[in-house]
């Protein structure tokens, strides 16, 4: 992987999603809770109508993908309000598997800002 910006991104990217789910996993092994805390609880206010758009895609799918089908739709960014557009037109085309991988790529993108 490159040593640039977006080589760091994905690196970074890909640890949160490991960290939360070695958390997952730690919450099930335990036992003692009933249902494991969300990691990210404020994710569905964050993306709000996208959450469920989301679902709704077909997966596999790919950034470019997600950008004709969602581009329109905006997120709360740090530094205000984004299209799916103008977050994810940085990113090379990348393949996500499920509604959860495009909301972990969205969501460490707008926390960069």
């Amino acid at each position: 992987m490159a040593d640039d910006k977006k080589g760091r991104n994905k690196q970074a990217d890909d640890e949160e999603r490991r960290q939360r789910k070695r958390e997952l996993e730690e919450a099930r092994d335990r036992g003692d809770e009933a249902e494991p805390e969300p990691v990210d609880d404020d994710a569905g206010e964050r993306l709000g109508d996208l959450d469920e758009a989301l679902e709704e895609q077909e997966y596999p799918t790919t950034t470019e993908e997600v950008i004709e089908a969602h581009g329109d739709h905006e997120v709360e960014a740090q530094e205000g309000w984004k299209s799916v557009d103008e977050v994810l037109t940085p990113v090379d085309d990348e393949t996500y598997e499920s509604a959860d991988d495009v909301r972990s790529r969205i969501q460490g993108l707008i926390r960069r800002g």
